[in-house]
C-alpha cells in the first residue's frame, strides 16, 4: 500500500443507497482536488437481510506530496 495521510469510508446497506455510491463518491472527489487516491478497498458483507458495501479509500495531500 502507498503511504497516505487519510481515509475516507463510503457504506450503505440500501440498495438504492448503492445504486447512488459512485455518484457520492465522484463528488466527493470533486470537492476535494488537494487529495490524490493511493490506494482503495472494496469490502462486501451480508447476513440474511442486510448487504453491506464499503469503499475506503485511502488518500494524501498533493500539496504535502
Amino acid at each position: 500500500m502507498a503511504d497516505f495521510t487519510g481515509v475516507k469510508v463510503f457504506t450503505t446497506t440500501l440498495a438504492r443507497d448503492r445504486e447512488a455510491m459512485g455518484d457520492h463518491i465522484t463528488r466527493w472527489l470533486s470537492e476535494n482536488p488537494d487529495l490524490e487516491v493511493v490506494d482503495k478497498e472494496v469490502t462486501q458483507s451480508s447476513d440474511r437481510e442486510f448487504h453491506c458495501l464499503s469503499i475506503t479509500l485511502f488518500y494524501r495531500d498533493r500539496k504535502g506530496a
